[in-house]
């Protein structure tokens, strides 16, 4: 599933191409919005939050959508023989003059009023991205961590009513960057160690972001996701797969035996 840096980037590149311009075309293939008419209509910003886009127009509505693990929006020129989406996975079209935006198999598509906005996300934890999260959101974070009990620190990050924007990745990560095992409790951490784990996960995810922006830079760097028996960059012990959250809506968590191992109950 794309986590809060990729949704961070297509925020940005859907707030580039159609922010400003009065939309020349726009369709959205959805049961309960099919007859929406957004044509006219200008784009006066793209945000992200966690793993959601909100795009916004001048007559006070916003588009919410959701990736969820396939979906994703391309932008084309509006001109293209691409921008004519007529594949039946092309869930949503959005063009202005210049550029043409195609949201493919999105998994969560709604209208609704701007101002309604602080409603649908009122769910979610702090944004982990957000410009003021050092200052207002880490405070929330820790508050909501607290509440967590015993629960696994793996299935504590991936909980998006804690933080929000933290998915496999960025969670098995951080919990590698910190040498803390996967599944000891949450409660175990002392507020200093929370701090510290939310801070490097919000670093480690903000540099994917400045990474994607400047694509000269090559791909992000992994230390254990997606390494599975590979040697562990620090320790050269393989890496193991575990899983974080019980059936139906359990996740990989790759980690290090050895850099990872329990110091304290798990």
């Amino acid at each position: 599933m794309p986590e809060g840096d990729v949704l961070r980037l297509t925020a940005e590149r859907l707030d580039q191409a159609l922010r400003g311009g009065p939309l020349v075309r726009a369709e959205l293939r959805w049961p309960n919005v099919g007859g929406a008419e957004l044509t006219g209509r200008t784009v006066t910003g793209c945000v992200s939050y966690g793993k959601h886009l909100l795009t916004r127009f001048d007559d006070g509505r916003t588009l919410h959508t959701h990736l969820r693990m396939e979906g994703a929006w391309r932008v084309v020129p509006t001109d293209g023989r691409t921008s004519a989406a007529g594949h039946p996975q092309v869930r949503a079209v959005l063009s202005t003059a210049r550029w043409t935006a195609v949201g493919w198999r999105l998994g969560m598509l709604d209208l609704l009023r701007t101002r309604d906005e602080p409603r649908l996300l009122a769910h979610l934890g702090p944004d982990v991205l957000a410009d003021d999260f050092g200052t207002h959101g880490l405070p929330e974070a820790l508050d909501r961590w607290h509440a967590q009990g015993d629960r696994p620190l793996c299935d504590v990050l991936l909980d998006q009513a804690v933080v929000a924007g933290l998915g496999t990745i960025w969670m098995a990560e951080s919990l590698f960057a910190r040498r803390l095992h996967p599944w000891i409790p949450a409660d175990s951490l002392s507020e200093d160690e929370v701090r510290g784990l939310l801070v490097t996960a919000r670093r480690l995810v903000g540099g994917s972001v400045e990474i994607g922006r400047r694509r000269d830079l090559g791909e992000v760097p992994r230390s254990v996701h997606g390494r599975l028996g590979r040697p562990c960059r620090r320790c050269r012990t393989p890496i193991a797969v575990g899983q974080a959250n019980e059936p139906p809506y359990e996740r990989p968590v790759f980690w290090c035996p050895t850099c990872q191992a329990v110091s304290r109950p798990a």
